[in-house]
């Protein structure tokens, strides 16, 4: 996630078993901050890699390069969907398309998630999320529970 000077968030990207989030791995080539944040939602084993060792690995097994521009790649077009998003989306299209890759990730129609952390994610306020929740419901995409949505569709 990056979050802004006012506190707002919004979500760039999942990082899945396998792998790294190249803004860190970036920030500790340049010996700089990472720009964004990351949460775990599920337990989480996490490898960190020495700085000093990062040449190493590079010199030493060309496939890591390759996975490392792999990677920059895969977040690129991540970003550039994110940005595609809120430019030329509604919020409407962006919260669904969110709960079906959601569901999608966790192989689960549940999604067990609330209208805050929805509003964070997708960078708008909870009640327009509540609002546009509550119209999916009465188009039968989902159903709403305590904290969880129901994928109808």
């Amino acid at each position: 996630m990056r979050t802004d000077e006012d506190g707002r968030e919004i979500l760039l990207y999942y990082i899945r078993p396998g792998e790294s989030c190249i803004m860190s791995f970036l920030g500790g080539i340049h010996n700089d901050t990472s720009k964004v944040i990351a949460i775990a939602e599920e337990p989480t084993e996490i490898l960190f890699i020495p700085i000093d060792k990062v040449n190493e690995l590079i010199r030493e097994y060309p496939e890591w390069l390759d996975y490392i521009f792999r990677l920059y790649h895969r977040r690129f077009e991540e970003l550039l969907e994110v940005v595609n998003a809120v430019a030329f989306k509604k919020m409407d299209e962006r919260l669904l398309a969110f709960i079906k890759k959601k569901s999608e990730m966790t192989n689960n129609k549940v999604i067990n998630v609330t209208h805050e952390q929805l509003a964070n994610e997708l960078g708008t306020v909870r009640v327009v999320i509540s609002r546009l929740l509550k119209q999916m419901e009465e188009e039968g995409l989902v159903e709403l529970g305590r904290n969880k949505i129901t994928l109808v569709n």
